[in-house]
């Protein structure tokens, strides 16, 4: 997946995280790393960090669980 320098922009604009740490995140992703559940839980951390906001237990494993299934949408510039 592509995504433009419009999407990292309404990221950044909505959480103050910038395009840099955005793709260091992901390439902690790549590979393998994308269905390791300890990796995930890592990076999930370090966002909330990152962006001030708390992560329940349950939102956590709710995102964990979507990602490794294989549940998360082709569309994510849409739900910024």
């Amino acid at each position: 997946m592509r995504l433009s320098d419009s999407f990292f922009n309404k990221v950044e604009k909505k959480t103050n995280v910038n395009k840099e740490s955005i793709l260091s995140l992901a390439k902690k992703l790549q590979g393998d790393n994308i269905k390791d559940e300890k990796v995930l839980r890592e990076v999930i951390k370090e966002l909330s960090s990152m962006t001030g906001k708390e992560v329940s237990k349950e939102q956590e494993d709710k995102i964990v669980s979507t990602v490794v299934n294989d549940k998360v949408p082709d569309n994510l510039d849409k739900m910024i």
